[in-house]
């Protein structure tokens, strides 16, 4: 933590003069220390350092990103970076000497697990660095009162924070990154980035959205619309395919209203994307709202039946009582959510559209609610996400007239209920399908595959099966889950036209480069350890 004496930074050019080194010219510097003889003071057997004399870049630290796959995203970018400068990433936090908070804003739980994360770092004198949508969107929180802060468009500059955090400052980076006074969609997406898994790339292909919804606190921190060009899209892509992933997810606030900034759009996105992926390899959409789907949709049931895209989407409808989406400002009715819906499953044989739904939104009825139900019942989605609604401060449905808190848990659980009496993957058994293998179960007793419709296929725990594309009969069907058993002789492909990076490796560094920068540090720690 910051010292007493330590005021708050507004940003890092308030303390660095533009004639000062950089901190990646002070990483490459380490290599021309040279060593001074130091007198052995007899009277004392260890030397303490003093705050002057931390050098950052050769501490642990530990990162815990709440959130979407945006965010997600993010995190990886940070963990990259502070590697590639000499950091050390760790999956222990009792270890770490700095803890990296990348936060999410959308429900009160996320913030509550956020907010006791910067309290538990504290009480244990960590140093402590926080990011992602609630410190964007507030700041002036007491609870963020002396901790350096990277804005979601800052990630490019997490390692200078964490450098001046590690030394005792208070940094706080929260301006929005321009070109020629146009909002640009963030950082670049060819900084160095650590993959949580090394088969699945995550792209953000624009921040924020056209939208301003009520109960949402992340246009607060996204803000506006602002989507990245095509070309640099297409070549994250092109360099992922070349560092061994086999699956990339397309991400952003809203999928569907990308390149209407910059005069494109989706679909002409995707058709380029398409193009660079490897056969057996997949490509994801992310969540995309009703009305900029309506827009497209001959071309994407198109794109959907590309053999390299998963034929999934997730459109969230959030109601359908027309009144409550008025109250919502979701600028769609729920007949328009129909549209998308019945010609997507009919233009695109057994694809999956997943939904979300809020329950208790203010001046919600019973009648509003059965709605919803109805809904549920009529399209037996086999992937419905409930939200309990919870009023975020600062929105103008927090100042609305609440439903009951009681009513609120009784309609969530009642629509749960009823998602969980319906099987919606029964019929396939006794089905054959490919499936691309890219994780592992959480009880770690199965492989993560997903076929063409981006359902889940628990498969047999072989090595050779990771990251491969395989054939399967299904002979088993869960409420979130299919079991598929590999055929016998059927080939095993591989999709990756390179070798995966190893778990905890930072895309887009050669080898060389690597090896170097850990040298360096390595060296530097030595150089600084007190003489025996």
């Amino acid at each position: 933590m910051p010292s007493a004496c330590d005021s708050p930074i507004d940003d890092i050019e308030d303390m660095v003069s533009a004639d000062d080194p950089t901190p990646q010219e002070r990483q490459y510097a380490r290599k021309s220390i040279v060593p001074r003889a130091r007198k052995r003071n007899t009277q004392q057997t260890t030397e303490v350092l003093q705050a002057d004399s931390v050098i950052p870049g050769m501490q642990k630290i530990w990162m815990r990103t709440w959130g979407c796959s945006h965010n997600n995203s993010d995190g990886e970018y940070m963990a990259g970076q502070l590697a590639a400068s000499g950091y050390k990433m760790t999956e222990d936090p009792a270890e770490a000497d700095l803890w990296l908070l990348n936060s999410c804003t959308v429900k009160n739980p996320a913030e509550d697990h956020f907010r006791n994360s910067i309290k538990k770092a504290q009480e244990q004198d960590k140093k402590v660095v926080v990011a992602g949508c609630v410190p964007q969107a507030q700041p002036r929180m007491d609870y963020l009162k002396g901790l350096s802060i990277i804005g979601v468009q800052q990630i490019d500059r997490v390692v200078e924070v964490v450098d001046e955090a590690v030394k005792g400052h208070s940094v706080r980076l929260l301006g929005q990154k321009k070109d020629n006074g146009k909002r640009l969609g963030g950082a670049r997406l060819d900084l160095p980035k650590i993959r949580k898994n090394p088969l699945i790339e995550i792209i953000s292909i624009n921040t924020g959205c056209l939208n301003a919804c009520t109960y949402c606190k992340t246009k607060h921190a996204r803000g506006d619309l602002a989507s990245y060009p095509v070309e640099e899209l297409v070549e994250r892509a092109r360099q992922s395919f070349q560092e061994g992933v086999c699956e990339i997810w397309l991400t952003s606030e809203d999928t569907g209203a990308y390149g209407k900034d910059i005069g494109t759009d989706l679909p002409t996105l995707l058709w380029r994307l398409v193009e660079e992926i490897p056969e057996g390899a997949m490509l994801r959409l992310g969540m995309t709202n009703p009305p900029y789907i309506l827009e497209h949709l001959e071309e994407m049931s198109k794109i959907l039946n590309h053999p390299r895209v998963y034929a999934f989407l997730h459109v969230p409808v959030q109601s359908a009582s027309d009144s409550v989406l008025m109250d919502m400002k979701r600028e769609y009715c729920a007949d328009d959510f129909r549209r998308v819906a019945d010609f997507l499953k009919d233009k695109v044989p057994g694809i999956t559209i997943a939904t979300d739904i809020i329950c208790g939104f203010p001046g919600e009825t019973d009648a509003d609610f059965q709605e919803t139900c109805d809904l549920v019942k009529e399209y037996r989605f086999p992937s419905l996400f409930i939200n309990q609604f919870y009023p975020r401060p600062g929105t103008p449905a927090a100042k609305m007239t609440q439903v009951p808190a009681q009513v609120k848990k009784q309609r969530t659980k009642e629509l749960s209920t009823l998602f969980h009496s319906y099987n919606p993957y029964h019929h396939k058994i006794g089905e054959t399908q490919l499936v691309l293998v890219t994780e592992e179960s959480f009880d770690s007793q199965y492989y993560v595959a997903h076929n063409k419709y981006y359902e889940q296929v628990l498969v047999p725990k072989r090595s050779e099966f990771k990251g491969k594309m395989i054939e399967v009969e299904i002979f088993e069907a869960g409420k979130h889950f299919l079991k598929g058993r590999p055929l016998d002789g059927s080939e095993v492909f591989t999709p990756s036209i390179a070798e995966p990076l190893q778990q905890g490796e930072v895309s887009g560094l050669s080898q060389v480069t690597y090896s170097i920068r850990l040298c360096l540090c390595l060296l530097c720690q030595l150089l600084l350890e007190p003489q025996r």
